[in-house]
């Protein structure tokens, strides 16, 4: 089940557009788990060694880079995020709600 659960939330992140973030709590509301935002945190973590997952585009609930320590280098999620023109300061997405993606169920290709 793990793997199919990493693999649905892969199919949502894939989609989040380049310049925009979602939350893990997002995910894993569009999943229907909506008190699964943790495995969608374990998700995006395994997925370190896929180049096609843009996990530096989830972050926590209020835009805070939560995730950082995962990724090599110190500024590297960072780093990624402003790359697409997103606006990062002391760790926290500024404009958060304006670049904020919702996924919705249809995202999963159903």
């Amino acid at each position: 089940m793990e793997d199919n659960f990493f693999e649905r939330v892969y199919t949502i992140a894939k989609q989040i557009p380049e310049g925009r973030v979602t939350s893990y709590g997002a995910i894993a509301k569009a999943l229907g788990t909506a008190r699964s935002a943790r495995m969608v945190g374990w998700a995006m973590n395994a997925s370190h060694n896929r180049a096609d997952i843009p996990a530096h585009r989830v972050v926590n609930k209020t835009g805070l880079l939560s995730g950082k320590h995962h990724f090599q280098g110190t500024n590297l999620m960072q780093q990624l995020l402003e790359n697409e023109g997103i606006k990062v300061e002391n760790n926290q997405i500024l404009d958060f709600e304006l670049v904020f993606w919702e996924p919705k169920v249809e995202d999963l290709g159903k």
